[in-house]
Formats: structure tokens, sequence, C-alpha cells
């Protein structure tokens, strides 16, 4: 692979300028409360959602929106202050006000919640779609969060470098509930220690965590990633399937979410950062290629597939797997130089931006049928988050790929 393959010259200018579209967007967009990103938009009209949308609308704010969307502002602010110092300053700006406005929150709550009220209380709705206001957390976390501690982490360390103690605390607390089970994946129920005890083991808390690993890697405290290590042994030794190469959602029971199996990959070459041994760069490119060969069904990732029998078990294909299989092949690609690999990258890539894109935003989600409203996790946009830093990172990749000749092996 060299400077001349047509598929990797042109991914840094593709990939920057549908990261600067989607930044853009949502900078132009007016902030909710003065300070909080606003991507409440339907995929499908691309029409605004009102107060008449319930719990779309801009009377609730999402937590996961927030904190992913910090993480994403500050990350980008400083790729751009190169490729364009001016949409670095807005979002700089706009990121300045978001840190303070989240670590507001959490200092108040002492934990970041999934859904708040127009008055900024947690609450949630209940699967008979009723409101109600949210329990204290106390000594239970939730992928809120995880969103929250890495946001805050990534904010700080650009706009409040004093405040980084903080929040590696709330990290590292974060992952003691993880490792003591006081992790609570459902948030659209009351939090209490027994919820969270009685939940399956699946593995998408110490996954999405994992994803700290490298942001904090990014802002020079590695010696606070030691965690990364023992999730991904765990993930492994525990959810990883030999004969078919996949990643159970929990040990012993035949649902597999393709999407987070190939994010696991990303998040930890991610932290690996090229130090692996070969043995694990080669069980984690099993993971990948395994989960988007049986996953990919068109027009995307499918959200589950039976690890018995790989047929998919939901006809709902989310968006924000795909970007993340670009993040994850970028990575392994590097690692291995593997030509079936960048193939999985530049399939990913095709039915992202053939079947997905929309300029500036992507379709949530997808069937075969088209277009549909299924919200995958929150009715707010991806704030340039999924698809932002899975693109960023494959933009960096690339960048070194076209710099370095790699192994013959890798046009097999």
């Amino acid at each position: 692979m060299t400077a001349s393959d047509p598929s990797l010259v042109d991914v840094h200018a593709r990939y920057v300028q549908s990261n600067a579209a989607t930044l853009r967007w949502m900078l132009a967009r007016p902030r909710l409360a003065g300070a909080f990103l606003n991507t409440k938009v339907n995929s499908l009209s691309l029409a605004d959602y009102g107060d008449a949308d319930g719990v779309r609308g801009p009377s609730y704010l999402y937590g996961w929106i927030q904190g992913r969307g910090l993480e994403a502002v500050a990350t980008h602010a400083e790729f751009f202050e190169t490729e364009d110092p001016s949409l670095a300053a807005e979002l700089d700006a706009a990121g300045v006000a978001l840190y303070h406005a989240l670590c507001d929150l959490k200092r108040r709550d002492g934990h970041g919640y999934f859904c708040y009220d127009r008055d900024l209380n947690p609450v949630y709705v209940s699967s008979d779609g009723m409101l109600h206001q949210q329990s204290a957390a106390d000594g239970v976390f939730t992928y809120s969060d995880a969103f929250f501690a890495k946001g805050l982490i990534a904010g700080a360390a650009r706009y409040a470098p004093a405040d980084v103690p903080e929040h590696l605390t709330y990290l590292a607390e974060v992952v003691d509930a993880i490792e003591r089970r006081r992790f609570q994946m459902d948030e659209r129920c009351r939090l209490s220690p027994q919820t969270a005890l009685d939940e399956p083991e699946d593995f998408g808390p110490r996954m999405i965590l994992l994803g700290a690993a490298g942001l904090l890697h990014r802002v020079g405290r590695s010696e606070h990633s030691a965690f990364a290590d023992r999730f991904i042994a765990y993930i492994l030794e525990r959810h990883f399937d030999p004969e078919n190469g996949l990643l159970r959602n929990v040990p012993g029971m035949d649902t597999c979410n393709v999407g987070h199996g190939i994010e696991f990959v990303g998040f930890a070459l991610d932290h690996l950062q090229g130090s692996a041994e070969p043995a694990l760069v080669q069980q984690l490119q099993s993971v990948l290629s395994s989960s988007f060969t049986r996953g990919f069904v068109g027009p995307g990732l499918c959200l589950s597939i039976s690890a018995a029998t790989g047929d998919p078990l939901i006809p709902y294909c989310p968006w924000w797997s795909l970007p993340e299989t670009i993040r994850s092949a970028a990575l392994c690609f590097a690692a291995t130089g593997d030509g079936e690999i960048l193939r999985i990258w530049e399939q990913a890539d095709h039915a992202f931006f053939t079947h997905y894109w929309r300029g500036s935003l992507a379709y949530q989600t997808l069937t075969r049928d088209g277009p549909v409203d299924f919200v995958p996790a929150t009715p707010d946009l991806d704030p340039g988050y999924h698809t932002g830093l899975s693109l960023l990172a494959a933009i960096h990749i690339a960048d070194w790929i076209l710099t370095r000749p790699i192994d013959p092996q890798a046009t097999r």
C-alpha cells in the first residue's frame, strides 16, 4: 500500500469535509438552555422536533448526547486548529460553555443522567410511556456517567486543566462500579443497586468505558488507563466465541450486538497503540471480521444476530456501526496490513456514504426497505461522536499509512 493507492488518498479530504459539515450544522443551531448542543431533528424529514414531539422535543435534554458532544467538540477543536482555525474557534466557544454546564450538573447531582426535563431535573420515561422523576443514583453508575466522565475529561483537558483530576476520579468511580456490579445499563427505570445487580452481564459497559483509554493517552494521562487491559482481557475471556469469532452479549446467550463487537475492537486497538501481542491482534481482527461478515446484511449492519445461526434477529440497521467499523478497520489495517481488513474499511465507507449520509447528517436507521423512524438510543442526532470521532481516527490512520509503505500482503 503506497500513497498512490486510490482507496486511501482521498480519505483525509472526504472525512474532513464530512466532519466539518456536521459540526458547522450543529454550531449554527440555537443552544438548549443557553449552553447545550441542539441536534433535535428528525433524520427522515429533517424537521426540527418541537414541544408537540414530547420527549423528542426541546424540553428534554439527553445526558448521553451532551457528554458525547463535549468529547467530540473538544477533540475536533484541537484537530481543526490547523485545518480550519475559524471552525476551531467556534468549536471552542461552544465547548467552553458546554463544559461548564455539564460540570455544574455533575457537581450538583454527583452523577450524569440519561434525561433531564426543562428544569434540568433527572427524569425517565417508563415502558408504558409515563414520565417519572428519576431516583438519586447514589452508588449506582450508568452509561450517562460514562459519557459525562469522558466528555468532562476531554473538555477539562482543553478548557480547564486544573479540573482534570476531579474528572479522573469520576472515571475511576465508574470503572469501580462496573467491576463491583453497581453499574445499571437500563436507564429507563428507577436506578437502584438491586436492579444493577440483577441485570445480565453484558459486555457493553466495559466496551464503552474502554473508549476512555485512548482519550487518556491523547490528553497525556496514560497512567490512569490500567483498567483498559483488564477490560479487554475480561471481555475476550468471557464473551469471545472461538467457534465463530463473535462476542456474545452475555456469556452463554445467543444474541450478538455486532456493532458493539466492532466498536470494542476499535477502542481496544486505540488503547494498545501498536503494543499488543500478535495473538491479541489476531483475536481482535477475528472479532472485527466475523462481526462485519455476519452482521452486514445491507444496507448496513443489523443491530443483533444469532451466534448459533448468524441470522439477523432485528431488521434495523443503525447508522453508528458503520463509522465505528471504519475506525476499527483503519486501526486494524494499520496493525496488520491485511487486505481483507482494508476491504472491510472500503465496504463500510461505501455503505455509509451511499445509503446513510445526507451531506451533514445521517439517517439514524435503515432497513432493507429504506429509512425508518426507529430511534436506536436517543432521538437527538449524533453530535459528531460516533461518526465524527470514528472518521477522525481514520483520518489519522490514513495519513500515517500514506507516509509509510506497508507490506505487499495488504493487496492480497
